[in-house]
């Protein structure tokens, strides 16, 4: 056989197109040339295969080797492609007899020695072989990341001869290798219970956590803004296995490591003020996900929110509303998720506090108006966290740990998910209008109230999604009027912006 048919996967975002590799032998000088938009590292493979090859006891043809990676229009970066090409190689000149070479996968990046090293981004390849109901063979140091994607096969290898050994059937190699995941949950660092008094704030966190919304602290330092952002992770309905797939493969894409313990706890990205636009949202030439993707699905933490460039903080309003980020470059248009909850917190004044008497109200206004309207739009819930009394800060009393208000969130979460099979904060305004109605005296005191305040129809709409989950977490199958007052009493940095504009 001349002609051999390998399949492999490419990295594009989170996603893993197919790359065939073709390997035709030929009469001719001998030669080896790898076509098919090959990039450096990939046309390198050639040394890199010959010499595995020959160091793993396999005769290297001395033939015209052609190898085609296709699609050609798709760029091929990095290792991932050596043992495919190697493979496909002893395929062609009749040393793999296997006729079942369509059922498999193989991705590795070969040593001069033959040993298969491991690459990047191996859970999304994983995942897309899994849906073409393929067997992955793929290094053996992938392979416990590998293993949280349960219904793939896959078998793992450490050298070119264990593909060669196992494939002609002389020591069969084991499918999918158990290794223990979540089998003893990590006991969080931080709880809820550590927060003493701010109760208003914790109620917040709650309903953030039921419902999907965003929040924004508004206090003076040291009212514990910081200390309960840390600690909503710990109130979140636990990460669906999907979900939590859809986060460690976006991981796999940086080289992070992703703890088998712990891979379904929701992520908590807190980045400096200082950081970029690119590193916030995504980017550089070849794209890569930033901190909003890194919090795909848990909470992006913003600490000292004026602090940011305006322009970072307006880059992620179309984020906030699709949950997906796209990156255009001119070589490729790369999507990455980035469906977060926003918990920011603020200093309502330069100086620490509004009415300190340190600042004027035009120098107040100023630092807020670093923060745009749309921006502040998006945020569903705004409270203000007063100083802690003494008498709080010494008080002995043990406030509610995150497990009792995790069962609260659950149960909302719950009843959420059975209505829409969604979280309120995902709603669109056509699913807003069949699972948010509002009887007559709801409705009319809503439009009053939205009039008085000056509020856009966005904030209308998050004020009936806030509403919604309120209600959800008393109980209640209807939105009732105490929700709806409740969801218009967080607006705390509106009413703060609208009361220092009158002088």
């Amino acid at each position: 056989m001349s002609l051999a048919k390998i399949y492999t996967r490419a990295q594009v975002g989170v996603s893993a197109p197919q790359v065939c590799v073709e390997v035709h032998l030929s009469n001719g000088l001998p030669a080896f040339h790898i076509v098919g938009l090959p990039e450096i590292s990939v046309k390198e493979a050639k040394e890199r295969v010959r010499s595995a090859i020959t160091n793993s006891k396999f005769l290297f043809p001395e033939q015209r080797i052609t190898v085609n990676l296709a699609p050609a229009d798709l760029p091929k970066e990095g290792g991932r492609y050596d043992l495919a090409i190697a493979v496909g190689i002893l395929a062609a000149s009749g040393q793999v007899a296997v006729q079942q070479l369509a059922d498999f996968e193989f991705y590795g990046e070969l040593a001069l020695s033959g040993e298969v090293l491991a690459v990047s981004a191996i859970l999304p390849s994983v995942l897309a072989a899994a849906k073409a109901n393929r067997c992955c063979y793929l290094p053996l140091q992938n392979d416990p990341l590998a293993s949280l994607a349960s219904h793939a096969q896959r078998k793992a290898v450490t050298s070119l001869e264990s593909v060669w050994l196992d494939m002609q059937g002389q020591q069969s190699l084991p499918i999918n290798i158990i290794h223990p995941h979540d089998e003893n949950r990590s006991i969080d660092d931080v709880d809820m219970s550590d927060v003493k008094g701010q109760e208003g704030a914790k109620r917040v966190l709650e309903i953030a956590a039921a419902g999907g919304h965003n929040v924004l602290f508004l206090g003076p330092p040291g009212t514990g803004k910081s200390m309960l952002a840390q600690r909503m992770p710990t109130i979140m309905p636990t990460l669906p296995p999907k979900e939590a797939l859809e986060t460690a493969s976006v991981y796999s894409l940086t080289g992070q490591h992703i703890d088998a313990q712990s891979w379904r706890k929701r992520p908590f990205r807190n980045p400096h003020h200082t950081c970029s636009a690119v590193a916030l949202v995504g980017g550089s030439s070849k794209p890569k996900p930033g901190e909003i993707s890194l919090a795909h699905n848990g909470v992006l933490f913003l600490d000292e929110l004026p602090e940011f460039e305006r322009k970072v903080l307006d880059s992620l309003r179309e984020p906030m509303e699709t949950g997906m980020v796209t990156i255009s470059r001119a070589a490729q248009q790369v999507d990455f998720p980035a469906r977060f909850q926003l918990v920011a917190a603020l200093n309502p004044s330069p100086t620490g506090h509004y009415d300190d008497k340190r600042a004027t109200s035009e120098q107040v206004l100023r630092y807020l108006s670093k923060i745009s309207g749309p921006f502040l739009d998006r945020i569903d819930l705004q409270i203000e966290l007063p100083r802690l009394s003494t008498m709080q800060l010494q008080s002995e009393h043990v406030p509610e740990t995150s497990e009792i208000i995790k069962e609260r969130v659950d149960r909302a979460y719950e009843i959420a998910l059975q209505r829409q099979g969604k979280v309120n904060g995902m709603l669109s305004n056509r699913e807003l209008a069949l699972y948010c109605k509002l009887a007559e005296g709801e409705k009319l005191f809503l439009a009053k109230a939205v009039d008085k305040l000056q509020l856009s129809p966005r904030s209308y709409h998050r004020i009936l999604k806030v509403a919604r989950t309120i209600s959800d977490l008393d109980g209640y199958p209807d939105i009732s009027m105490l929700a709806l007052k409740e969801a218009l009493s967080y607006r705390a940095l509106e009413r703060l912006i609208s009361q220092l504009t009158r002088y």
